[in-house]
């Protein structure tokens, strides 16, 4: 049998490479202008490698150091993206900020053991060949992908783009969209600057960041408030965006925050994403700690403020969203005044929001009289 009729039949059991290979095309072009930006520190990827089977980089900097590794997906946030690009008309792909929320899932938790990113490799897998066909929006996502890897430090220089035909189908009337993730490695040079909840104790304060929207958390929940409205996600917001477009702002990077903490050498008992669990996660840590907050942002995201309007719980927003908070900074008093300037400095918000006290493991959210469990 000739190697086209191979190809062909391959093709037709749903992996077909000639459809696919311009989106990795977009990718190694995106992936190729990253490579340079994780040896501001120390780490240089060996050009030979690239291409081969997996990526070879070295670290070079000369200092004690440590190496931070996690995957993480971005879930359902891209089949907003899918819906608003066959429904909103405005020839946008509203792909342009989802690359960075999905690498911003993983670099948002290293950064949590004080690790800086270097190295990012993603996944992107589709049900279908013919979802890498559509070359606007591969770009799109390969330039969103390059502006995370550009705002973070770290090189993209491998990945992958799988045709899953009997694993990833989209739900109706999303025609077909694929599935995001990716796996970051963080440095942490010197070792001393590894950061656990092992420094956590009563009497630290809790100062907070603030996030950008709804990053990439609880987007289940607005998938199907959403999907009960006349206009679905084109529904206006009083700030005058549609509902779709509030969902799609990008994912903040907090890595110019704690690379600014680290370098100062701020005294960190420990760090937190505000992903998973809302609120209620601050509670990570299972010693009995209690989380009194005494204060939050001001303005309330506007897509929070609609789902509020929409019947959900208080309580249900503060653990499924970030609420208007997406990390957390926790150091000893003497601290506050020069991690809040430091922040400032670095083009962040951020808010001295309470403490944390002896006591049961729960978290305190004062300005609505609310105790919060902790997530398990």
């Amino acid at each position: 049998m000739s190697q086209k009729k191979l190809k062909s039949a391959y093709a037709l059991a749903g992996v077909d490479y000639s459809k696919i290979e311009p989106f990795k095309m977009a990718m190694v072009e995106a992936g190729r202008r990253t490579l340079t930006f994780p040896n501001k520190r120390g780490v240089y990827i060996e050009p030979d490698s690239l291409g081969q089977h997996g990526v070879v980089f070295s670290y070079r900097g000369g200092k004690s150091h440590l190496w931070c590794q996690t995957q993480e997906g971005l879930g359902n946030k891209n089949w907003i993206a899918e819906w608003m690009y066959q429904h909103a008309g405005t020839g946008r792909t509203y792909y342009e900020g989802i690359g960075i929320d999905t690498a911003l899932m993983a670099v948002n938790d290293v950064i949590c053991q004080g690790a800086l990113p270097v190295i990012y490799t993603d996944e992107v897998a589709a049900g279908d060949s013919e979802w890498f066909m559509d070359e606007k929006r591969s770009r799109d996502l390969a330039e969103s992908f390059y502006k995370a890897c550009e705002m973070c430090g770290m090189a993209l220089p491998a990945g992958e783009s799988p045709a899953l035909r009997y694993l990833i189908k989209a739900e109706p009337p999303v025609k077909s969209a694929p599935s995001l993730s990716g796996c970051v490695t963080g440095i942490i040079a010197p070792k001393e600057r590894l950061t656990t909840d092992k420094k956590l104790q009563a009497g630290d304060q809790i100062i907070g960041a603030t996030s950008s929207g709804i990053h990439a958390n609880g987007i289940s929940l607005v998938i199907k408030q959403a999907l009960t409205l006349k206009d679905k996600f084109l529904h206006l917001l009083p700030n005058g965006r549609t509902l779709g477009e509030e969902a799609l702002i990008p994912t903040r990077s907090y890595v110019a925050l704690v690379e600014t903490l680290l370098e100062n050498e701020i005294e960190i008992h420990s760090l937190l994403a505000g992903t998973g669990g809302g609120l209620s996660k601050i509670a990570y840590c299972k010693r009995p700690f209690t989380y009194r907050i005494i204060r939050w942002v001001e303005e309330i995201p506007p897509l929070f403020l609609f789902m509020r309007e929409r019947g959900i719980s208080l309580i249900d927003c503060l653990t499924t969203f970030n609420w208007g908070i997406g990390f957390y900074i926790f150091v000893p008093e003497k601290e506050v005044d020069r991690t809040i300037e430091l922040g400032r400095k670095a083009g962040y918000e951020l808010i001295h929001l309470g403490q944390v006290e002896e006591g049961e493991r729960k978290v305190i959210f004062e300005p609505e009289g609310l105790v919060l469990p902790p997530v398990e």
